[in-house]
């Protein structure tokens, strides 16, 4: 690597680390006035100011598929036998390396670096509807997914056609879905924010707690605004104004990426993190998009708490496939 090209990036990285490092020791030691001296008795999972404590490292990695497979209609849970034998097969499966040189291409990656985590025992991460299906979309929603369907289909004529995953510009996005593998989450507070580090692609998430006023809708954003609240030990998070850059919808185990059409502009997410114990936080989330489903729709995905370190995500480092694509394509 260039030095000219190393040291713009090493500039940001010290501030980001500074950042993080500060949002560390204010989370330890900046509470508000009247907040309990430290010597005081501490009540399980609060902070020194006294709101919940979510800090820590998470994991969300599941299995589980977001909707319901038909052959399990009716049913919205597994049994223990069933939970466990889907977890078995995956690790096994997951322990293989792959045969030769072109098997370990047509996978992607080597089996033994994938870590999809274990299920959780529902058969589907949508609870609402009942079904455990996605609602039918709008008419608008079916148009732009068909849109994008068929522009998928042809052949890339620069890096604007590409999905911002594969241009390292974002990954997730909100409500924080499982991916095959960097399925951590660092949270981290003080009394007027919640910060949510991503390991996957490095995405930070800056929550004000405060109770400030929105921004423009004319100022869109890829994670969308957030403002968050506590409700009793539940911490509420709701974000808006989207950015309508943003090309897919992806949600976890999802097979086909035209599954889900271009987010529309009345996307709002409603989120709601609660610690149940010292290793779970309850996740949930509630997508209304009146553009493009015909009703909202919810889903619940349980957070771990792990000893993993969170490494850098570092998506450019030798990532030549969009070069290749856009080549491929042009020839």
């Amino acid at each position: 690597m260039r030095r000219t090209d190393f040291q713009p990036r090493l500039r940001y990285s010290l501030s980001m680390i500074g950042c993080l490092l500060s949002l560390v020791q204010m989370s330890g030691a900046a509470a508000p006035t009247g907040a309990p001296p430290k010597t005081a008795t501490r009540v399980p999972f609060r902070t020194s100011w006294g709101d919940p404590d979510l800090q820590g490292t998470w994991n969300n990695g599941t299995i589980t598929p977001l909707e319901r497979p038909d052959a399990l209609a009716a049913r919205a849970e597994l049994t223990e036998a069933e939970r466990t034998e889907l977890d078995r097969d995956v690790a096994t499966r997951e322990d293989r390396r792959s045969e030769n040189p072109v098997t370990d291409l047509e996978q992607a990656y080597n089996g033994v670096w994938w870590d999809r985590g274990k299920s959780t025992g529902r058969t589907s991460l949508i609870v609402d509807p009942p079904s455990g299906k996605l609602p039918p979309l709008t008419a608008d929603g079916r148009r732009r997914r068909d849109a994008r369907a068929d522009a998928n289909d042809l052949p890339a004529r620069s890096w604007h056609d590409r999905l911002y995953q594969e241009r390292c510009l974002l990954y997730h996005g909100v409500p924080p879905m499982p991916t095959g593998y960097n399925n951590n989450y660092q949270i981290l507070q003080t009394a007027e924010y919640v910060a949510i580090v991503y390991e996957m692609l490095r995405e930070v998430r800056l929550i004000p707690l405060d109770g400030r006023p929105r921004v423009t809708d004319r100022i869109r954003q890829w994670m969308g605004e957030a403002r968050g609240h506590w409700e009793g030990d539940t911490l509420v998070v709701e974000t808006i104004n989207f950015s309508d850059k943003i090309d897919s919808f992806r949600f976890a185990n999802t097979a086909l990426i035209n599954s889900f059409p271009v987010i529309g502009r009345t996307l709002r997410v409603v989120e709601r993190f609660r610690r149940v114990d010292r290793e779970h936080i309850d996740y949930q989330f509630t997508i209304n998009d009146p553009a493009t489903y015909t009703t909202p729709w919810t889903g619940v995905l349980p957070m771990t708490m792990t000893e993993d370190r969170m490494f850098e995500y570092a998506c450019h480092e030798g990532n030549y496939s969009l070069e290749h694509t856009l080549r491929g394509n042009r020839e």
